[in-house]
């Protein structure tokens, strides 16, 4: 059997003939004879005119389809790692609905910009690490340590704010998954975003509370505003990034690179704040109405996404093309005939099965990939101090961690992220994906072997050099961004576009699985070391 494509060859009407991509937005690969004129899983119209016929032919094991996306091999004699991700083609538009163009980019900033808002909460909160040592610090004597209780809040409260943060979001994103056709979208979403406003003005206010008296109270309302926060922050990303599924990869590239900023900018924010401010609570004040103010502005984008053509293009009702057979003849009573209807429109929850057994291979590789990431930041890298902390010198004591654990691992992940805007190798269905993502194992021993303190078990600093934890954390990122970002691009487009969401949402589930159990075994980590 053969496929015929357009390609660089140009529109093709062999007796009725093929529409190029210019002609007929949004078509995708299939074959047809006047005599039939649904084929290969897709609709092809007659044309008109005649041309003269020459049809570029390609074998159709050259060909991976599915109707969200098409992938084409480089070749059949090259290996699966060397499969390029072709553009994101949609279903052919309702007559007289012309595909429009994203001008001046206005939806790929949005996007962007609401990723740098969906993971603000939580690298705001990470990353003030002066500020809860400040706040907790009260519980204990830091002359006499006479607290063990209070001194285990202050050594593990990166670990005990990871688990916080990543158990309600495994509930929350089961919740989400139920509501994907029952609630709308946008509803999630700006509810979501208000219980993330709201939660972090509580936070906010509490900066300059006088917290000395009940500071195990405090302790157990952060806890509490991190439980909430992670929970509206997964249904909102989830949302968001489920949403992207039926718009073109870009965006959804743009969406988790938006992410990897968020990290960025809450690091360089915190290092102004520090290197600005003498008191802590001022410089964490300003640091958390920073962010406030970003999450009002991601709210005032979002309900703008909506009035922009692009994205109105996309975000259309999604319909599904029914399968003719060869003999069928198609309603010819009136062009606005409907000849299409869901696939699923039976039922209110999508179909599971599915969208896990297509999805099986990409998501180990999102899960474990956050595993190792959390596993290891921030409960170890926020730990790792400088070899020439005695000198007392800035660089070794007040910024060595902002900058050597967070703003490094924060940009190195804004580039990986970035980099798949042009590189996207390996394939989805090549199996060096799953190995790079395991070869990240290494990297645990490596930071286990820097000086992380205090060490109670471990006493032996192989890495006697403040360059390694650079090296090392700015690695965990790079290779955090690019093999994650790969998956989480893959995922929602091997499958069929009305399944794009509730796929975004399961691959979410995969990246919180991930984030949750490395949480979990980080807090075992710490305490081995």
């Amino acid at each position: 059997m053969v496929g015929a494509w357009y390609g660089p060859v140009g529109p093709q009407y062999p007796d009725g003939g093929w529409f190029s991509r210019s002609q007929l937005p949004g078509l995708r690969l299939g074959l047809f004879t006047p005599q039939s004129r649904f084929c290969s899983g897709q609709w092809a119209v007659p044309c008109a005119s005649q041309c003269p016929p020459t049809v570029a032919i390609a074998s159709e094991d050259d060909f991976q389809h599915s109707s969200n996306s098409t992938y084409r091999t480089i070749g059949s004699s090259l290996q699966a790692d060397q499969e390029a991700l072709l553009e994101k083609l949609l279903d052919h538009p309702p007559p007289g609905l012309q595909r429009p163009e994203d001008r001046f980019y206005g939806t790929y900033i949005i996007f962007f910009s609401l990723g740098i808002g969906s993971l603000l909460p939580w690298n705001f909160l990470v990353t003030a690490k002066e500020y809860w040592m400040f706040k907790l610090g009260n519980s204990s004597s830091p002359a006499t340590g006479e607290d063990p209780e209070g001194s285990d809040i202050l050594n593990y409260f990166e670990s005990y704010l990871a688990v916080a943060s990543t158990v309600p979001s495994m509930l929350c994103l089961v919740a989400n998954f139920l509501l994907v056709n029952r609630v709308a979208v946008h509803i999630r979403v700006l509810a979501s975003l208000t219980v993330i406003l709201a939660i972090f003005m509580v936070i906010t206010a509490l900066v300059k509370v006088d917290t000395s008296s009940w500071t195990r109270g405090f302790f157990a309302v952060t806890i509490v505003c991190m439980v909430i926060l992670s929970g509206a922050s997964t249904v909102f990303s989830s949302s968001i990034y489920g949403m992207t599924g039926s718009f073109p990869m870009r965006n959804s590239q743009a969406l988790i690179s938006g992410g990897a900023m968020g990290g960025t900018v809450s690091a360089v924010a915190s290092l102004v704040d520090l290197a600005a401010s003498s008191d802590v609570r001022d410089s964490a004040l300003a640091f958390f109405l920073t962010a406030t103010i970003f999450l009002v502005l991601c709210m005032g984008l979002y309900l703008l996404l909506s009035r922009l053509e692009y994205a109105r293009y996309y975000m259309r009702p999604v319909l599904v093309a029914r399968v003719f057979s060869g003999e069928e003849e198609l309603p010819q009573d009136s062009p606005s005939v409907p000849l299409v209807a869901s696939r699923f429109s039976d039922s209110h929850t999508p179909p599971l099965r599915p969208i896990l057994k297509k999805t099986a291979s990409l998501g180990f590789c999102v899960t474990y990939v956050f595993f190792i990431t959390s596993l290891i930041y921030p409960a170890v890298c926020a730990n790792i101090e400088s070899l020439n902390k005695d000198s007392g010198s800035l660089w070794t004591t007040k910024f060595f961690i902002p900058l050597t654990t967070f703003l490094l691992y924060n940009f190195a992940d804004l580039c990986g992220r970035q980099l798949t805007a042009w590189i996207q190798v390996p394939g989805p269905n090549s199996k060096a994906l799953p190995g790079f993502v395991l070869l990240r194992t290494c990297l645990i021993p490596l930071f286990v072997l820097c000086n992380y303190q205090p060490r109670v078990h471990l006493k032996t600093v192989v890495f006697q050099s403040d360059v390694y934890p650079a090296l090392l954390s700015s690695l965990l990122g790079l290779s955090n961004g690019y093999l994650s970002t790969l998956a989480l691009l893959y995922g929602p487009k091997i499958v069929p576009r009305e399944l794009a969401e509730a796929t975004g949402v399961v691959m979410s589930f995969y990246l919180c699985l991930g984030l949750t159990l490395g949480s979990a075994c980080s807090t075992l980590l710490v305490h081995l070391i």
